[in-house]
């Protein structure tokens, strides 16, 4: 989770607290099983997911990990990087 700024605005800190209620945040070359591991201890059913820029590039759920997670095509060598084409872009708040 990033941190707030100390002497952070009132809109900055709206936009900060909106992320937090999306979810943890989590690194796109993370597993789909690690993010699903991660949802579990965190006991929520959506991370959002940010690139090695730090830029947030989707909000992953529960469900569709879990979906992916079934399929045939999938191995232990998926990354959350090769499944966001499925996912509409995240606009951070």
């Amino acid at each position: 989770m990033q941190t707030r700024p100390a002497g952070a605005g009132p809109t900055h800190r709206k936009a900060v607290e909106a992320m937090d209620s999306a979810g943890p945040q989590v690194w796109d070359d993370m597993s789909v099983e690690v993010a699903l591991s991660v949802m579990a201890a965190a006991r929520t059913g959506r991370l959002v997911v940010c690139d090695q820029d730090s830029q947030c590039t989707a909000l992953v759920t529960q469900r569709e990990l879990t979906a992916i997670r079934n399929s045939s095509a999938y191995t232990d060598r998926v990354r959350l990087r090769d499944v966001l084409g499925v996912h509409a872009p995240f606009a951070a708040p």
